[in-house]
């Protein structure tokens, strides 16, 4: 590990920035707390944040690039923030969602960089995922997709991203390679209980549709046996064209979709103005892109089971 970590005063702001107020203990200290005395790991928002926390322990000190309640997709990156990483021992960022990210990280001399998005399979979504896409012709316009990188979304690919951290761990602080063996497996069977979670929850119910505002849960969908009808494409601020919302009434009336899914880093007036013009109820399917107080759960396990619930009640689960 780096033997000095003493950033100057000057740098207060970046700390602030860098801080992560949900974490443990251990990553509490802003990154200008100088000589951490433990792995130094730079995560890029709160998925990374807490796979290093829950599989680094006791050993590791993790802050986060984005700010609880910042909406990560808009992170924009100083030359000091830059800088800054290579006072780091690792850093853990998920490639292509957030540029100045990628960016910084590519300028960067860190040694242990790891992406998360090369430690699972990553797809092509648009704006709806799942069952009905299959029987659709693909879609053109503001309605394609991309390399949807949500993939923490979905337990067993969060999963398979969390073995890769580990063993990138064990690779770069041999020292205490043991407890991050011991604390993946543990963090993998918690995903792994989740999973069954899910697909015991959604197993049977009503309708198999759900409309939210951005195209964040495509996997899940997949995994689950859903469709994702997303107002909005994997940019949760871009508009979504009149034709589309006129689709989306029509759709909720066949389907059976009681309710508009909004998130809570991004506004809901989307989503209010859709489900009043198709008479349906909005709630909160939170994509966990960082925790705030009005998160339905205080870590990603908490508010994964909290989603749960949501899309149970919405489905109409028997």
């Amino acid at each position: 590990m780096n033997a000095r970590r003493l950033i100057p005063t000057a740098a207060a702001t970046v700390a602030t920035a860098l801080g992560i107020a949900t974490l443990s203990a251990c990553s509490s200290d802003s990154a200008a707390a100088g000589d951490t005395g433990k792995f130094d790991v730079v995560a890029s928002f709160y998925p990374m944040a807490f796979l290093a926390e829950q599989i680094g322990g006791d050993h590791v000190h993790v802050t986060s690039l984005t700010q609880p309640g910042q909406e990560p997709h808009d992170l924009e990156i100083s030359a000091k923030e830059t800088a800054r990483l290579q006072d780091s021992d690792a850093v853990l960022y998920l490639k292509n969602l957030q540029p100045s990210v990628d960016k910084a990280v590519a300028q960067s001399e860190i040694k242990t960089k790891i992406d998360a998005a090369s430690l699972t399979t990553l797809e092509e979504h648009g704006n709806e995922v799942g069952g009905h896409a299959a029987e659709h012709d693909s879609h053109e316009g503001e309605e394609s997709g991309g390399k949807d990188p949500h993939i923490w979304l979905d337990p067993v690919r969060y999963a398979e991203v969390a073995q890769g951290v580990g063993k990138a761990f064990e690779k770069a602080d041999p020292d205490h390679a043991a407890d991050y063996k011991k604390n993946t497996a543990a963090l993998v069977k918690q995903l792994d209980d989740l999973d069954q979670q899910f697909k015991d929850g959604l197993a049977n119910t009503r309708s198999k549709v759900f409309i939210t505002t951005h195209a964040a849960f495509g996997y899940l969908a997949e995994r689950y046996g859903l469709t994702e009808e997303a107002i909005n494409g994997l940019d949760p601020e871009s508009e979504p064209s009149a034709a589309r919302v006129k689709d989306l009434e029509k759709m909720a009336k066949a389907d059976g979709v009681t309710t508009v899914f909004y998130e809570t880093l991004v506004s809901d007036k989307t989503a209010k103005t859709v489900a009043r013009d198709s008479g349906l109820k909005t709630d909160v399917l939170d994509p966990i892109e960082g925790i705030t107080d009005r998160s339905r759960g205080n870590d990603y396990l908490s508010v994964q089971e909290a989603n749960l619930k949501a899309l149970q009640t919405a489905l109409g689960s028997k």
